[in-house]
């Protein structure tokens, strides 16, 4: 399909639909998610949008302002906007027992944390039967937004016994790390990963949009001795991770 057909305002404006530069970066975004704009290729020029679209030069120069903040497209000057590349996709293996800090470290990425949420609260009963915790317990929770160079990758939501972590305010970084400073760094874990549409609430603090694909890891931690350490169901990104496992030939 050619983009001036994309373009063809019959094909989206709608008089319901919002401010028209919006409709326009939406159908914009459309054709890039669909390849008919791929990535590296070049926007048409303002003027052409213009005249394809009967819009003005400044609501086209909005909607492509609107791509440029969602990352989707980026100006060159003297050259025009393009089509952003696909950010990469990160490989993390399924084999080691590593935090979210110790993964991005070793890819030389700079990690931060926005805290959604850290207390402590009467467990859900997921939480009672994960963490084998009695009727009258409590339990840590931390929930965090990780980022990697800025960029946002996963959702980790984190529930763990009161003996493994009393003070949830102590976790300023890693949890692992916190948790290794007290001697009780896990030592193996069971995870479990399932395919998901991500909802908006989600979505909007993953900065992709509501329905995007994702993935949805729940980890049970165990410690040496074989206590329960730590419970946690997060969402990642779909198009920025990886699993790999090594698998090897079974032998009778």
């Amino acid at each position: 399909m050619k983009i001036s057909a994309v373009l063809d305002p019959g094909n989206w404006s709608r008089a319901d639909g919002g401010p028209l530069y919006l409709q326009l970066a939406e159908k914009l975004s459309e054709a890039v998610s669909q390849g008919l704009l791929a990535p590296g290729s070049p926007l048409p020029p303002e003027r052409e949008i213009a005249a394809m679209t009967g819009l003005s030069r400044v609501t086209v120069r909005k909607a492509i302002g609107r791509l440029v903040e969602d990352g989707l497209v980026i100006q060159k000057q003297g050259s025009g906007s393009f089509v952003a590349p696909p950010a990469p996709r990160l490989e993390q293996s399924l084999s080691r027992l590593t935090s979210f800090t110790e993964d991005m470290a070793r890819r030389g990425l700079s990690t931060t944390t926005l805290w959604l949420d850290r207390g402590i609260y009467i467990p859900s009963p997921d939480e009672v039967v994960a963490l084998g915790l009695s009727s009258d317990a409590s339990v840590a929770r931390l929930a965090r937004l990780r980022l990697a160079d800025g960029r946002p990758m996963a959702i980790e939501r984190a529930a763990l016994p009161l003996d493994i972590l009393p003070d949830p305010g102590a976790v300023e970084v890693s949890l692992y790390g916190t948790l290794a400073e007290a001697g009780l760094r896990p030592v193996r874990a069971l995870q479990r990963i399932s395919a998901i549409n991500l909802g908006r609430d989600d979505a909007t603090t993953l900065e992709v949009e509501p329905g995007t694909a994702g993935l949805r890891i729940e980890r049970t931690s165990y410690l040496a001795d074989g206590r329960v350490a730590e419970f946690t169901r997060s969402l990642y990104r779909g198009d920025a991770y990886n699993f790999v496992a090594e698998l090897r030939l079974a032998r009778d």
